[in-house]
């Protein structure tokens, strides 16, 4: 007799003993994101038919003028955790500060942060790209109680408790961690339920798809070049193919599950890279590492580094275990 498939909220539930000292929640929390990202998505499925396209005319803290999905996207998400009460803090991309949540029913005694870009993407939204959402949790370190700190959101990427990510493309996907491997469950749209499709996600060691902005290839460290080369070359078993959809949630989803390297590097352009580290690289490493991956900014691991600001931006390369290793390795070949 078949097994029926898990829902999203089954598998939270069923599973809140895997976090530590959890009163319920955290369990609560990632209903909540789940709950939002359905909200996205409905809005998402209508672009075109409705005025949700294109720019608001405004310049977000990253200097990116904002797509009218990214600023529903954030205001979503970021009223859907205020209004439940489930944080004390939020993280936005969309925003140049952090987000403190009190004086609804004492909300500063809630025990995590939430860190997120709401719209990963949303540059190619008008094309009908896929876009997603990426999110990580912390547990708070200020005393419960307080209001938060800045402190509370710039903890190393070891330290979340939670990470994952939506994809809003063919089909619509949550992808999450809570350290105890990487689950994926798929939106059937019909009854508005997410279900189990992709138990225990587990990347490739190796892959055949090398992803990166080969359009910036002049301004790109010289390891980076002699990489590419390496990819491109005509050799045992490559040349790799290149795959580069210009969303990271897109890019990232494929090479998890077909294995692959994700590459965003430093450039003469951009010397400390272009991805955020706490709400972009930070949840997105967690992930990768749980699914027996490898994510680095080219020489040390993500996340063991220590954010200085929470729009901090650093190189990204993110994949396949022994992919990764072997663009490091290169990359080894100039340090100072």
């Amino acid at each position: 007799m078949p097994v029926h498939p898990s829902t999203l909220g089954e598998f939270i539930i069923s599973n809140q003993k895997d976090f530590e000292g959890s009163s319920g929640e955290l369990s609560r929390l990632l209903n909540c994101i789940r709950l939002a990202a359905k909200v996205v998505n409905h809005e998402i499925r209508q672009a075109g038919l409705v005025d949700i396209t294109g720019t608001v005319g405004n310049v977000n803290v990253q200097g990116e003028e904002q797509k009218k999905l990214d600023v529903f996207a954030n205001n979503v998400f970021i009223n859907a955790l205020t209004n439940r009460n489930i944080v004390c803090g939020i993280v936005s991309e969309e925003n140049e500060e952090y987000i403190t949540i009190s004086g609804i029913n004492q909300a500063n005694r809630n025990k995590y942060v939430v860190v997120m870009d709401p719209l990963d993407g949303s540059s190619n939204i008008d094309a009908g790209v896929s876009v997603g959402t990426i999110f990580g949790i912390y547990r708070r370190i200020s005393p419960e109680g307080t209001p938060v700190t800045l402190e509370d959101f710039l903890q190393p990427g070891n330290m979340q408790v939670a990470a994952g990510y939506v994809i809003y493309g063919t089909s619509t996907m949550l992808v999450y961690t809570t350290g105890n491997g990487v689950n994926g469950f798929t939106l059937n749209p019909a009854i508005g339920t997410y279900y189990l499709s992709h138990p225990n996600i587990t990347m490739p060691q190796s892959g055949h798809v090398y992803s990166v902005n080969e359009g910036y290839y002049v301004h790109f460290p010289q390891g980076v070049k002699d990489y590419i080369k390496y990819c491109q070359r005509e050799e045992e078993d490559r040349p790799y193919t290149s795959r580069y959809i210009g969303s990271m949630v897109s890019d990232i989803h494929r090479n998890l599950i077909q294995g692959g390297i994700y590459i965003y590097p430093k450039s003469s352009e951009r010397e400390a890279g272009k991805l955020r580290l706490v709400y972009e690289c930070n949840p997105i490493a967690f992930i990768v590492e749980q699914a027996g991956g490898r994510a680095t900014d080219g020489y040390q691991r993500i996340l063991d580094i220590k954010p200085r600001d929470i729009h901090e931006r650093v190189p990204f390369f993110a994949g396949s275990q022994r992919m990764v290793e072997k663009a490091e390795s290169f990359l080894a070949q100039y340090t100072d």
